[in-house]
């Protein structure tokens, strides 16, 4: 079966393609799903890693809901993260979750067409896994991209810890969708405030500066980085760290600052909303927002009763900017989105 995984040329902006003509709120690309593995479930509960009753209900991924909620949402393809819960630590039995999880990945894409593609994970505290998971999931299952944490154990995205792992990436020209898991907490928290609200926006948020400060844009401009959550609070603060560019360590100058936010992807899952909308189009403008669900920890009813309506009406944005960010900037940053849409229309 055709699928995803099959290789191909990049193709031309969609501004002025076969997209333009159709109903963007039809055919839309989600760079920004969660996927469970019930195979994986299965396996890890058997290994006494986790227990099925005690997970969180995201963890309850099927096909069917997952397809039930696209069709409402107006979504043709999700990319989706592949999810592992447990703090395993011994590298045997880790790279035999990931193989678990990747290869029901694989499976999921083949045999639904062009309604699924995956990244495959990238652990940052782990170089070997990381460059065993990019060779399994890239070369041998087709993965379109990877996936990674903002930070892992205090340690942010481009720290010089992870360079094997980032020139890897840096050499595949990889697209890296980018997502908070492990939040500060203690003192850093607040009672009563879930860490998704905020601090995971300022978990991505200082992810997107470790990678400006530690140089890693200029050190492999081949990555392009996918921000999670319209960038957290990246966009607001981006004249503020132009302002203040030369407190950084190393100092930043406010060109620069412009030109590396140009240079990250973010996805809409922010979600937006007319207050918060026009400050990512200031920032990076149209051409640089994907559309993104957070599904299923953003339940199936508030991406299509809330979130994916509230963006179709946001008046900060015109027919051509919806188009763009519904499907257009996906298909040309991951030309293979778009070689599989022709095949299955």
């Amino acid at each position: 079966m055709t699928s995803l995984r099959t290789a191909a040329a990049p193709m031309a902006d969609t501004e002025n393609g076969p997209s333009a003509s159709g109903d963007a709120r039809t055919a839309r690309v989600d760079v920004h799903h969660h996927y469970t593995a019930p195979e994986w479930i299965d396996w890890a509960e058997r290994k006494d890693i986790i227990r099925r009753e005690s997970l969180p209900p995201w963890t309850r991924w099927d096909a069917g809901t997952a397809l039930a909620m696209m069709d409402e949402a107006g979504i043709r393809t999700s990319v989706f993260t592949v999810a592992m819960l447990g703090r395993l630590q011994e590298p045997k039995l880790r790279k035999e979750s990931a193989r678990i999880a990747l290869e029901a990945a694989r499976d999921l894409a083949d045999s639904h067409g062009d309604r699924f593609a995956f990244y495959t994970p990238v652990f940052l505290e782990s170089p070997d896994l990381s460059l065993w998971s990019l060779t399994h999931g890239m070369d041998e299952l087709g993965a379109i991209g990877a996936s990674v944490r903002t930070s892992v154990k205090g340690v942010y995205l481009g720290h010089p810890s992870q360079d094997r792992i980032l020139a890897e990436l840096n050499e595949r020209s990889a697209v890296v969708s980018t997502h908070p898991m492990e939040v500060p907490g203690g003192e850093g928290g607040l009672e009563g405030v879930p860490p998704f609200l905020c601090d995971f926006l300022m978990d991505t948020t200082r992810a997107a500066l470790s990678l400006i400060v530690n140089g890693t844009l200029d050190r492999y401009p081949n990555i392009t980085f996918i921000l999670p959550h319209g960038g957290g609070f990246l966009p607001y603060i981006a004249s503020r760290v132009e302002v203040f560019g030369h407190h950084l360590e190393p100092k930043v100058e406010p060109a620069q600052v412009r030109d590396y936010l140009h240079r990250f992807y973010y996805d809409t899952a922010g979600p937006m909303s007319p207050s918060a909308t026009p400050s990512l189009l200031a920032a990076v403008g149209s051409s640089r927002i994907l559309y993104g669900t957070d599904w299923p920890p953003t339940p199936a009813h508030l991406v299509t009763g809330v979130t994916t309506p509230a963006f179709d009406s946001d008046p900060a944005l015109d027919e051509r900017q919806h188009r763009r960010i519904n499907h257009d900037n996906a298909h040309r940053l991951l030309p293979a989105l778009a070689a599989a849409r022709a095949r299955h229309v």
